[in-house]
């Protein structure tokens, strides 16, 4: 079953993500001042999950929506589960079914836009996973459904058993951290960042028509810290801060760019709730790297060419 025209046309449109993880522990002053900003700022697209703060940012959210005048149909809103505390993962349908009625009931905005199965599960069952997809489609609680975290062969597992298309996929991608880049880079050759580590999920993406959401562009490492002015990435830092003087912006504008042009396909997740800093992932909307840059920065990550 296709996506609504409608969510594709604003992936296209509507590029950065404003990621609502960081929305944990903050107080509704600070949380509703920071979303008004974004909203002002023109952003439609906001993700979620049901383990963020223990489902405390979806309440948060919440509590905004019901107090701004804002047309539901003007916004897209995504959550995701599957990470089970106590239990580390959990891809059952009825962990599924029960998992979005509790999210819909925090978030109070009547239905999801997207849906996404938050990390791959080996005891996971795809059959059960269609069926739910369905129920949650049917009763127009999802209209468009997608995954995190998971390479091709997961996906095509999944698709193969329900009718409704994946649509997306949420994965790490940033300049200190892209595996998927280099394995496509250096493929047949003897480099260690040769070796498939997303099994040519670049690739297959582009070539199915799947969105690329892109978490932690600023990160190196799996929440190891940021890049940005890190001394143990002074080259990558030098090259951000050469472009940083012709594009007039940010080191991090640049690096979300970086991700960005990679083609349309690609969306970035902010992932922050500081104004100024989400003004910088915005900007990067409005850089185009030409083919010189892109790769300049590649290989003052610190990542080698054939």
């Amino acid at each position: 079953m296709n996506v609504p025209e409608i969510i594709m046309q604003k992936a296209e449109s509507h590029r950065i993500i404003s990621g609502m993880m960081r929305l944990m522990g903050r107080g509704p002053d600070e949380a509703f001042s920071f979303l008004d900003f974004a909203r002002e700022r023109g952003t439609v697209w906001f993700d979620h999950a049901d383990i963020y703060g223990n489902g405390d940012c979806e309440r948060t959210f919440g509590t905004w929506l019901k107090t701004r005048n804002i047309q539901r149909e003007d916004l897209i809103i995504q959550s995701k589960c599957g990470i089970r505390p106590g239990i580390c993962y959990d891809n059952s349908a009825d962990y599924i079914m029960k998992s979005v009625d509790e999210i819909l009931s925090r978030l109070g905005c009547g239905y999801l836009d997207v849906f996404l199965i938050h990390r791959p599960d080996v005891l996971w069952e795809p059959e059960e996973i269609g069926k739910a997809f369905d129920k949650l489609y049917e009763s127009g609680r999802v209209r468009a459904f997608g995954v995190s975290n998971c390479n091709p062969a997961q996906i095509e597992y999944l698709q193969n058993n329900t009718g409704h298309k994946i649509a997306f996929n949420q994965v790490q991608l940033s300049l200190a951290f892209a595996p998927m880049i280099s394995e496509v880079l250096e493929t047949n050759t003897y480099s260690q960042n040769g070796l498939s580590r997303t099994l040519g999920l670049l690739d297959y993406c582009r070539l199915h028509g799947i969105e690329i959401q892109t978490w932690s562009p600023l990160q190196f490492g799996t929440f190891q810290g940021t890049f940005i002015d890190n001394p143990g990435y002074g080259p990558l830092n030098g090259k951000l801060w050469e472009l940083c003087q012709k594009y007039g912006v940010s080191k991090a504008s640049i690096a979300a760019a970086w991700n960005l042009r990679l083609g349309r396909n690609i969306q970035v997740i902010s992932g922050t709730v500081n104004k100024e800093h989400y003004e910088d992932f915005l900007k990067a909307g409005n850089i185009n790297l030409t083919r010189e840059e892109w790769y300049g920065l590649y290989l003052a990550a610190g990542y080698s060419l054939p």
